[in-house]
């Protein structure tokens, strides 16, 4: 370099210092760009972090939502989680949701025509109760994932739900005590075949049941249901179809937020005391005959210490209801990594159709 005296070699191996050093640093960085085990350190804890792509091939009942933004962390607060319905992004989707109702209806098909990417799976989702579901048997070894209501689905879409409170406490809501009417029933859809139109008639035969909706032609506003049902003791929660888990807004809505012990027709005891508190509903099928339920709704009436004890669930409780579809498609994500990877439904049919266990 040209270093001909001492002052000008001692310079000259600070400049030569200085240069390697720079060149080491360059080439522990570089090196460190190009080694993987330092890149990602786990790709385990990666791949769970990574967004869940949702395809929702289309809309139930083709009532359109706005995707706008991070729906699934903006309004629910569940990460990693992206919404979409753009059929384009098909080859890219993990997930491909298709709503029952459409495909029976006709209105919508399967792409069974396109390629279907190694690992995508397929999701059967329907809250409708089985026998409005149609015919299940051509879906047999096509779907890997059932969304319904049902407490065994892969993902669980309830129509409700009870949460805890964040602060326990004492009643928030009190017991309304401008009680009108003993037993009251909201219903539209009546038929004398419906096995709850039965149990109404010996119920009504006892007790005196005060019907609205359509079918007595005294329709309620959506603004009045709940504070009309506050003027009741107790509210018939009465589902017209008896199938496994198919627990309704008659259940969470109606009666638990109405402020009426919900009288409960519909799926067996087991089923109702696996989602709901015991002692917050009185099921049908604990009394010997209708005429029995009927005597001890009234002995309960009268004696408001006990009657008062179907609502302590309101101390540690509150109701969730779950209406927006958005929101039962983020929880899809929340549930993602736990679910089977190579799970096919052969009989889909059968399984929708399980009696109770």
């Amino acid at each position: 370099m040209g270093c001909d005296n001492t002052k000008k070699t001692t310079l000259c191996l600070k400049k030569c210092l200085l240069f390697l050093s720079v060149l080491s640093t360059v080439s522990l960085i570089f090196n460190g760009l190009l080694r993987e085990p330092k890149a990602i350190t786990n790709l385990s804890s990666w791949s769970n972090n990574r967004n869940v792509t949702i395809l929702l091939w289309h809309w139930p009942f083709g009532r359109q939502l706005s995707l706008e933004g991070d729906v699934c962390w903006d309004r629910y607060r569940i990460p990693h989680c992206r919404l979409v319905v753009q059929r384009a992004l098909f080859p890219s989707a993990d997930v491909v949701v298709f709503h029952n109702k459409e495909l029976a209806q006709g209105r919508q098909k399967l792409p069974t025509d396109l390629p279907r990417p190694q690992g995508q799976r397929w999701a059967w989702m329907s809250l409708e109760a089985p026998t409005s579901n149609g015919n299940l048997h051509q879906y047999a070894n096509i779907f890997n994932m059932t969304i319904t209501y049902r407490r065994d689905a892969d993902v669980t879409i309830p129509y409700g739900e009870l949460i805890p409170k964040e602060d326990e406490g004492h009643l928030v809501d009190d017991i309304p005590l401008n009680k009108t009417f003993l037993v009251c029933w909201v219903v539209s859809n009546y038929r004398n075949e419906h096995k709850r139109s039965q149990v109404f008639k010996e119920l009504n035969a006892t007790v005196f049941v005060k019907v609205y909706g359509r079918w007595t032609k005294t329709r309620l506003h959506s603004r009045a249901l709940l504070p009309t049902i506050s003027h009741c003791y107790f509210y018939l929660a009465f589902e017209n179809i008896f199938t496994k888990d198919y627990i309704t807004e008659k259940l969470w809505r109606n009666a638990y937020q109405g402020g009426a012990v919900p009288v409960v027709v519909g799926p067996q005891l087991g089923d109702y005391k696996a989602v709901a508190p015991a002692n917050s509903f009185i099921h049908v099928d604990e009394f010997a005959s209708v005429k029995d339920l009927g005597k001890y709704l009234q002995q309960l009436a009268k004696d408001k210490k006990r009657y008062s004890e179907y609502f302590t669930w309101k101390h540690k409780w509150k109701v969730k209801l779950y209406t927006d579809w958005r929101e039962r498609l983020c929880k899809i994500c929340s549930q993602y990594n736990g679910l089977p990877q190579q799970k096919v439904y052969s009989d889909l049919e059968a399984w929708v159709n399980a009696i109770n266990t």
